[in-house]
């Protein structure tokens, strides 16, 4: 599963809206590979679901052609037990997501037929808890 080696604070603040529906500005284009997964609204992903998402990818094409995660988990989540009182301070860090913009690239991939990344970024799309478009290199 994916997670910081190091991190300055450990624990973050929330930030201001988790589904921002602001525009990605950067990680807009498909770089790396021939197709991508374009994130087409915003929220926070999980690195178990950035996780199952690469697996459901990789399984798929039979671990054929070169697959890019474009997203990583830097933000620290925390969080208190289900019948905790008030008072006693933050929890703990619970897991790690990374924050997706609507317009960013998630999955990029080389190497196999579009009918092939086609199915295999649609599998992956139900792991996630975004909606997604499939994308072609310009």
């Amino acid at each position: 599963m994916l997670m910081p080696k190091k991190e300055k604070h450990r624990k973050w603040h929330k930030g201001r809206g988790k589904n921002r529906e602001s525009l990605a500005t950067n990680r807009t284009n498909v770089d790396f590979g021939d197709f991508g997964l374009k994130a087409m609204t915003g929220a926070w992903v999980d690195s178990r679901q950035i996780e199952a998402a690469r697996r459901a990818i990789t399984r798929y094409v039979k671990r054929g052609g070169k697959i890019w995660i474009r997203i990583f988990p830097h933000k620290p989540v925390t969080s208190k037990g289900s019948q905790t009182t008030m008072g006693g301070g933050k929890g703990g860090p619970e897991k790690h997501v990374a924050i997706v913009d609507p317009g960013m690239i998630i999955f990029e991939m080389s190497g196999v037929s579009e009918a092939t990344a086609r199915e295999a970024f649609r599998l992956a799309a139900h792991k996630l808890p975004i909606k997604t478009k499939f994308v072609i290199k310009q």
